[in-house]
């Protein structure tokens, strides 16, 4: 699903953020990143979509490299979940929120109503279909956001941080979700025990190059790896 290879990204003030990366995910894969605050991940997440594109190396989601002339086809593949859901509701209701790509995309407006009643109902939020998203509280916001990107059905769902707002319940909430989800994932997260609970594999990061992957318990378990790249142990392992 994504070939990276050797990829490189300079910001404007001449901060290289991302050197030399490379990584593999699989289809159908669940893969986490992670690393210490700094060490590129974002800046990674956002060459998935061709937000960000490469300086040097290059990017290939679905056998399509990332590139200008592509981006539309790209986006199409993508889901991106933000690590803010402010920042990805922006309408006065609900409902459409959650509508509003399918529309974009010249889909039919009663099977587009019927896929958001199914999608809603399933996470738990269709009686709040016509509330303003800033009504919601931070954890419906959070199922709010992933189910305006759900409803598209991306090959590929991008998920920065997704549990950084959200109290326990939600967050095992979340686990059962992502786990019943038959795309390919990955997530960016400093919850190692997110991580441990969703993903397959893992890739840490640190100062913009990718230092480690290999099976999740396998590199979330070792201790002296995960310090060396400013982790700790998740604390499932801490006790």
């Amino acid at each position: 699903m994504i070939i990276a290879k050797e990829v490189s990204f300079f910001y404007p003030d001449g901060t290289k953020a991302l050197d030399n990366v490379s990584l593999t995910i699989h289809t159908s894969e669940s893969a986490g990143i992670v690393g210490a605050n700094g060490a590129g991940k974002s800046t990674l997440l956002n060459h998935l979509n061709g937000y960000f594109l490469p300086h040097s190396g290059k990017i290939s989601i679905a056998g399509m490299e990332v590139k200008k002339q592509n981006i539309e086809t790209i986006r199409q593949q993508v889901g991106l979940v933000f690590q803010n859901p402010d920042d990805q509701l922006f309408t006065a209701r609900l409902f459409d929120d959650v509508v509003f790509g399918p529309l974009n995309q010249g889909m039919k407006r009663e099977c587009i109503d019927a896929e958001a009643e199914k999608l809603l109902r399933s996470l738990g939020l269709w009686e709040l279909r016509d509330k303003p998203p800033s009504h919601l509280s931070q954890g419906q916001k959070r199922f709010a956001a992933f189910a305006t990107v759900l409803i598209m059905k991306p090959p590929l769902l991008v998920m920065d941080e997704p549990t950084s707002d959200l109290d326990p319940r939600n967050r095992r909430k979340l686990i059962n979700l992502v786990n019943t989800l038959q795309s390919t994932k990955i997530t960016v997260s400093h919850d190692l025990d997110f991580i441990w609970d969703t993903c397959d594999r893992v890739f840490i990061m640190a100062e913009g190059k990718m230092t480690a992957h290999g099976a999740t318990k396998e590199i979330l378990s070792n201790r002296e790896l995960l310090e060396a790249n400013g982790l700790e142990l998740p604390l499932r392992l801490q006790g």
